[in-house]
């Protein structure tokens, strides 16, 4: 197998990943890293968690370490990404190996005050990370200048097409350098996605990963047969007092919300996460929900790409999704880097057919079960059990409490959070950070010590030789 000293990175960039204790690249870096290394187009086709970031990442680096000097407002590299969220991951991830070159990364994303972003880039950017609408936005101000750009990254694709960015990427595609290399990222390549490509790659080399199946031999299927719509709502209050990590995906912003207020009202310590979330509540939910703080996060499809969070095992749609794609994508929060999760359907009567057809399309296989919420089958698949503790603030409120008052990271529940759970499991508790200043944030690192390189889970990555 290669090592990572064998792709032909930068002496400084394998020291970081060996001080990782990463030396096997994964498979598709293995394949692309070095075409991209000699500014070939790559067309890179592989689902989240496959090592996209460092594939394109560590190759953009190198190169521009070896290009030349950047000037302010004109970056010369360039990745797009469609959510904050992953282009936050996605700068976190290259800021050792970029400080180890002599280079600098910036983030520009929607939901932050643009102010602060056009101060940044009035000293020398080398590497942009930004979404697309606030990337347009600096650009009509004149405060971001695409003319230098020498190579461009595209992540996640076929979101940006799903989202209905691809308008705005072509614009900013069309303001750098024809001749400029560019590195393209899908886990489909649906037909908008290979508009794109036949526009603006030039002969690109192809390397697929394993395709976006949810069949992965450490991922389990269920649809939960709950019958009516109180049974249901009783059945999620169940699930969400579980032990260990928990996403609830629903289809839209307002049912979130409702949910996430019931969830708190009986003291679970649930977020939310939708489009309508300042970043500040976005950012916090999801650090609170990967340090385990937070327990369940409810979101909309925005965290079904690219939001990459350990020992997530249970995945729940509470709403079925609206087509088979976006089934894929939230099952593949769970059971990540070769770890082991399940994902469960609540299926009311009404949508058993709808169900049924959402499935087939997906090529997954799921086991049927009859419940309710005292049914032993529901505790035995998800974990659920009965809880009930005081009554938990809304989570803004919670967060601007705990900043005002510098209190203790937010408890997780009552005693019930302290037991192993249903089924004999073991409490998550070591795993816990408490963060300074009682409120979660995102953290910031300076060195590649403790970096989710892969985007899968760091106990793995870290010199295990498991990843999957």
């Amino acid at each position: 197998m290669s090592t990572f000293a064998d792709l032909g990175l930068p002496n400084e960039v394998v020291r970081e990943l060996a001080d990782d204790g990463i030396t096997s690249p994964f498979p598709i870096q293995e394949a692309a890293i070095p075409d991209a290394l000699a500014g070939k187009d790559v067309l890179g086709r592989g689902p989240t968690g496959s090592g996209k970031t460092f594939t394109f990442g560590l190759p953009m680096l190198a190169r521009l370490s070896q290009s030349g000097a950047s000037r302010p407002a004109h970056p010369r590299g360039l990745v797009l990404a469609p959510t904050r969220e992953l282009a936050a991951q996605i700068s976190e991830r290259l800021q050792g190996f970029a400080q180890a070159l002599g280079l600098r990364v910036i983030e520009v994303v929607g939901g932050v005050n643009i102010n602060r972003q056009i101060r940044q880039l009035a000293a020398p950017v080398d590497l942009l990370v930004a979404t697309p609408g606030r990337a347009q936005d600096l650009v009509n101000q004149k405060q971001l200048f695409l003319n230098q750009v020498e190579v461009t990254a595209l992540d996640e694709a076929d979101q940006m097409a799903d989202m209905g960015f691809l308008p705005q990427v072509r614009k900013l595609l069309r303001l750098t350098p024809e001749g400029g290399q560019r590195l393209l990222f899908s886990a489909t390549l649906d037909k908008e996605v290979d508009k794109l490509v036949r526009e603006f790659m030039h002969d690109p080399v192809t390397h697929s990963t394993a395709p976006v199946e949810a069949t992965v031999d450490t991922m389990e299927h269920f649809a939960l047969l709950v019958g009516g719509r109180d049974t249901r709502n009783e059945v999620v209050l169940r699930i969400g007092a579980r032990e260990g990590k928990t996403i609830m995906f629903m289809r839209t912003k307002h049912g979130v919300d409702r949910q996430v207020k019931k969830l708190r009202r009986i003291g679970i310590n649930a977020a939310g996460l939708h489009g309508d979330k300042g970043q500040g509540s976005r950012t916090t939910a999801l650090a609170g929900f990967a340090d385990g703080s937070v327990p369940v996060l409810v979101a909309t499809d925005i965290a079904a790409r690219g939001i990459d969070i350990d020992d997530v095992d249970l995945v729940v749609h509470i709403d079925p999704p609206a087509e088979h794609k976006a089934y894929l994508h939230r099952a593949g929060r769970t059971a990540r880097a070769g770890a082991t999760g399940r994902v469960v359907t609540l299926v009311m009567d009404e949508q058993v057919k709808e169900v049924d057809s959402l499935l087939k399309k997906a090529g997954v296989e799921a086991t049927r079960v009859k419940v309710h919420e005292d049914s032993p089958e529901l505790a035995q698949i998800t974990g659920a059990r009965k809880f009930a503790g005081a009554a938990l603030p809304a989570f803004s409120e919670h967060v601007q409490k705990a900043h005002n008052s510098k209190a203790e990271k937010p408890h997780r529940s009552e005693a019930g959070r302290k037991s192993g759970g249903a089924q004999g499991k073991s409490p998550r508790g070591g795993k816990q950070q408490p963060h300074e200043g009682g409120a979660p944030q995102r953290r910031r690192r300076s060195s590649s010590k403790k970096r989710q390189g892969w985007g899968g889970n760091p106990r793995v990555e870290r010199g295990s030789g498991k990843r999957g």
